[in-house]
């Protein structure tokens, strides 16, 4: 699944082009431009596992944004970005509990670099074997589909082909990419394989209208599970 980042940025501008650029990376990004934003959903709706703050910001500033969600969220992980490149302002947000701090105008792929060594200091990483499709649960490690009215008993094959039409959920895959990733080949006869797979993966999820998975002629499929 994504990854979410919070990023609090008052300059529209930049703020656009971060948010783009880390969306092109596959990260799924919350921009807020108004730090009070970011404080009213603190204990209500915030699901985020890394937050880029923009220290120059009006009202609340970043420093007093990142003591707010440390004190809710204590474990939560912040990169710092700014302006400045003060050395007091550095030592500020490692004393406040930053993971990092980056100045502005900063490097697109040092800063991508940067979140993904905060991530993976600071995110226990746990292998996901249960998905909540729709109506349906997936068990991947028991290779279960299982839904109120029936449970499925998947191939190795099928939980495989499941796990990577998850990866691009509400994207369209060619049938291209399916076949070189997960046959490792692509001819013929494993393109009607892969055919008869597609064909029993609609009926499994016949219980519920929402989950789609429809074929584009010459092109592959475009995928719409309601993943919770």
């Amino acid at each position: 699944m994504k990854v979410k980042i919070l990023l609090a940025e008052d300059d529209s501008d930049f703020g656009m082009i971060l948010k783009q650029y880390l969306e092109l990376e596959d990260f799924e990004v919350s921009w807020f431009q108004n730090p009070e934003d970011v404080v009213t959903i603190l204990e209500t709706d915030f699901n985020f596992q890394i937050g880029i703050l923009d220290i120059m910001m009006p009202n609340i500033d970043g420093f007093s944004l990142a003591k707010m969600i440390l004190k809710a969220k204590p474990d939560f992980p912040i990169l710092f970005l700014t302006a400045k490149n003060q050395k007091i302002d550095r030592l500020t947000g490692l004393k406040i509990g930053a993971d990092d701090y980056i100045s502005k105008p900063c490097d697109p792929e040092e800063l991508i670099l940067r979140i993904k060594n905060i991530l993976k200091r600071t995110i226990v990483s746990e292998k996901v074997t249960q998905y909540k499709i729709g109506t349906y649960i997936l068990d991947t490690e028991k290779l279960l589909l299982i839904h109120p009215k029936e449970k499925i008993r998947l191939t190795i094959r099928e939980n495989e082909l499941l796990l990577y039409l998850l990866k691009f959920n509400h994207k369209t895959i060619k049938r291209d990419d399916i076949l070189d990733n997960l046959w490792e080949t692509n001819d013929y006869f494993t393109g009607r394989s892969l055919d008869v797979f597609i064909s029993r993966l609609r009926k499994y999820f016949q219980h519920d209208p929402e989950i789609k998975i429809q074929s584009l002629r010459g092109i592959g499929f475009e995928i719409d599970f309601p993943v919770q």
